[in-house]
């Protein structure tokens, strides 16, 4: 090292290799909170693949799509797809689940803060429901059609948000805490009808206002009252 170098040392404690360690520690954090990790990035990539694919699927239809159609929509490589997806239904599968959690959150958010008699708890969240699947149409058509006769596993998945929907409907009408249980054939009637209702409607173009679709299917879920 020659005299010139040896400022660069000054006001240093320890020994050179001391020095070095702590500078690779640092440049390490410096690394960690300047960037992403590669979990966020995956998880990232993730997020812009189901969106992409909500959005295909509900345009196109699910049969009509590839798995390449989903990538370039989400402006990915087919290997970042199949490091979260196994195949097509795989992340169609995903998003329905996403798109069922969401709208099931929001409606129970809806019901609790609007208060009152529980029927119209229950308006108040069928609202929300409603007004959800008409501002996204092509979560509106995963939701409401593209899961049909795609495969048993998909058909399940289906079946098991129809008793999620179930649950939701007894919660806010307290049914689940009063000693007579509502007969599940006529719970399932009750939900199944209302999205026969609702599928009929968006396949009309969302014609109807969505306060008429509401009293419509209220008239159904109102028989396990």
């Amino acid at each position: 090292m020659s005299k010139d170098d040896g400022p660069a040392w000054h006001g240093l404690s320890g020994k050179p290799g001391q020095h070095r360690i702590a500078m690779k520690e640092k440049l390490h954090s410096e690394r960690k909170w300047g960037a992403k990790t590669a979990d966020e990035r995956r998880a990232e990539r993730r997020c812009h693949l189901m969106s992409a694919a909500i959005k295909i699927y509900g345009e196109r239809g699910f049969r009509n799509c590839s798995v390449k159609t989903v990538c370039n929509a989400a402006g990915l490589t087919e290997r970042y797809f199949y490091e979260s997806f196994s195949n097509g239904e795989d992340i169609l599968k995903q998003c329905f689940r996403l798109v069922t959690s969401e709208l099931i959150l929001t409606m129970r958010e809806t019901a609790d803060n609007a208060g009152g008699h529980p029927r119209m708890r229950v308006r108040a969240a069928l609202l929300t429901y409603l007004e959800r699947l008409r501002g996204n149409p092509p979560a509106a058509r995963l939701f409401l059609v593209e899961m049909a006769s795609i495969s048993r596993g998909a058909d399940a998945l289906v079946s098991d948000s129809l008793d999620e929907f179930g649950r939701l409907l007894l919660d806010i009408l307290h049914r689940e805490s009063e000693g007579e249980a509502v007969p599940p054939l006529l719970l399932r009637g009750v939900i199944g009808g209302g999205l026969h209702i609702t599928r009929a409607w968006a396949a009309n173009g969302f014609l109807e206002s969505i306060e008429d679709v509401a009293d419509t299917a209220l008239r159904l879920y109102f028989l396990v009252e």
